[in-house]
């Protein structure tokens, strides 16, 4: 796998309407600047009950690589050493866990943060018994078109902020809600302010004023459109459904995107069976994300594969929808994330321990795989090696929970069990 880029940019300020714990949080967070990395003061975090390194070779051999009553050294914004306490080396600092769990950040490889508006009258006709369909996207967009660049950039803050708070230390973000080329750009600027992690979405849905002549659109998208949000993206998406693009629009979008610089990942099988998982696999797209509807086609060929079955069980939690079958997935030998989809129609959650608990409970995951899934699954999914893990040479992105086992993130589902965050080696929660 390609690691990817690490951001040197500052910290963006923070919503001034949002809570004290948000501003505390977001004036320490997000990035680290090239005098935070420059730091190379040492710092061991001893008295750890658990520690998920997920390196088989340094813990119990499981693809967690547990190890009890452990340590971690930190210097500067990277993991030095992990392993037992008793041998732990000498360093400047030291903090006590005090017999909590540890585990790397959450890598949440699927949102979509650069949004304006609300959707709660449509959540609430859903609850009600209307249901899904892509068709809610045009209440956003005609939102986002509206807004003002500091109103997006707010929204990105809070939402970063309140994601950091339950232990996300990455995070990619799309457009998507804009659909023109103006309103797509400066989403991708909003978010590239806050993560290197950015997905170019152009075709999300048709735009409205091109309802008639889809062609005309999928033109745009191709061509003037990417030209201005390529310099601004590292990933190119397309929602590859009925209602947004077929498989042959779908393929014209994503091989553009290759042509200029962008890697694909695809919205791919969420409400009916299609073409998107075989399209993904086909252009080496890094996931697929969603997967609910699969026929065994589909699970043999991203078994085969490098790309990454991307599962969003908030969207299935928030839509009454079909639960994605895990299970299945895993058993075949495919690589799975989990991941939020936090977005304002269909999955407005940032919390990746509710989707852990979810994939538990309704998806057939074990805790193991779930807490996997969610950080080197999820760092797979961005085709990264150096987060979603605690090994030395990685990012010094670590979780620490008020529990003494990762279990607890799905045996105690909503209880804020995130008591501490380092991101990049610096003690952000």
């Amino acid at each position: 796998m390609t690691p990817g880029r690490p951001s040197e940019r500052s910290a963006p300020e923070p919503d001034p309407t949002a809570d004290q714990a948000t501003k505390d949080a977001m004036s320490n967070a997000t990035t680290v600047s090239p005098a935070h990395s420059a730091s190379t003061a040492s710092t061991l975090i001893t008295n750890i009950a658990a520690l998920v390194t997920n390196d088989p070779s340094l813990g119990d051999g499981t693809p967690l690589g547990l190890i009890q009553d452990a340590a971690v050294v930190i210097e500067g914004d990277r993991i030095a050493w992990t392993g037992d306490q008793s041998k732990a080396p000498a360093t400047d600092n030291r903090i006590d866990a005090g017999g909590r769990a540890v585990l790397p950040g959450f890598v949440d490889s699927h949102s979509h943060l650069v949004f304006a508006g609300d959707r709660t009258q449509e959540f609430n006709a859903r609850m009600s018994g209307r249901p899904y369909s892509a068709g809610g996207i045009r209440t956003t967009v005609a939102a986002t078109r509206a807004a003002t660049d500091e109103e997006l950039e707010a929204n990105v803050t809070r939402y970063l902020a309140e994601a950091l708070r339950q232990g996300t230390t990455t995070f990619e973000t799309k457009s998507g809600y804009g659909l023109t080329t103006h309103d797509e750009s400066r989403a991708l600027r909003v978010a590239a302010r806050h993560t290197d992690e950015v997905t170019y979405l152009g075709a999300h849905i048709v735009a409205p004023e091109f309802a008639e002549d889809p062609a005309a659109y999928v033109a745009l998208v191709t061509g003037e459109m990417l030209d201005a949000c390529a310099p601004h993206a590292r990933w190119i998406d397309v929602f590859c459904e009925k209602g947004a693009f077929d498989g042959d629009q779908a393929r014209a979008i994503l091989t553009a995107g290759k042509a200029r610089g962008l890697h694909p990942r695809i919205h791919a099988n969420q409400l009916s069976y299609g073409p998107g998982v075989r399209l993904a696999v086909e252009l080496d797209a890094a996931s697929a994300d969603h997967c609910t509807h699969l026929t065994d086609e589909d699970v043999d060929a991203l078994a085969n594969s490098r790309t990454v079955a991307t599962l969003l069980p908030g969207a299935e939690f928030s839509t009454r929808a079909e639960w994605p079958d895990a299970r299945r997935l895993l058993d075949a030998g495919v690589t799975v994330a989990l991941s939020t989809d936090c977005n304002p129609g269909s999955s407005f959650t940032s919390s990746v321990p509710f989707c852990i608990a979810l994939a538990v409970r309704d998806m057939g995951m074990t805790p193991d795989e779930a807490v996997w899934s969610a950080t080197a699954g999820g760092a797979a999914a961005l085709r990264r090696t150096d987060i979603g893990r605690v090994t030395p040479g990685a990012y010094a992105d670590l979780t620490l929970l008020d529990a003494p086992s990762h279990v607890h993130l799905a045996y105690r589902p909503g209880v804020p069990l995130v008591s501490g965050v380092w991101r990049r080696g610096e003690r952000v929660v």
